[in-house]
């Protein structure tokens, strides 16, 4: 009796704790994947959605743990901050490896061929924890 009651709990336990996400196994060193792009017509909200739209393909690329697509946040300007970016994203990926896959994959592949005639500059931040 005992140890079924324990066996009931455990299991109500990991139940709850995959629905909010608990259970997923934890990124040892991620490898983060910080990406600026500044459009070629930064009026352009039509240009701005076409980037953002494409961006958001990405998240269908097996070895991308979490995506990020963001714009500019309203917050206070400082010398320190910089805001000549238009369109940013920030992906995770478990290791170097994974991000190698996202680079060689035809969703990626597709992504710069679809929307590269949209910015005029990118740059690429990649770190791991230490």
């Amino acid at each position: 009796m005992m140890v079924r009651r324990r066996f009931i709990g455990s299991t109500a336990l990991l139940g709850i704790a995959g629905i909010f996400g608990f259970a997923k196994r934890p990124i040892e060193k991620p490898l983060l994947h910080h990406v600026f792009f500044w459009l070629k017509n930064p009026e352009s909200e039509a240009d701005k959605q076409k980037l953002i739209a494409g961006l958001k393909t990405l998240a269908a690329i097996p070895t991308i743990r979490h995506i990020h697509v963001g714009v500019l946040a309203s917050t206070e300007k400082r010398e320190v901050v910089d805001t000549s970016w238009d369109v940013s994203e920030l992906m995770f990926f478990d290791d170097e490896a994974g991000q190698k896959v996202y680079q060689d994959h035809p969703l990626h592949l597709a992504f710069v061929k679809n929307c590269s005639h949209l910015w005029t500059k990118v740059l690429v931040y990649d770190s791991i924890d230490v």
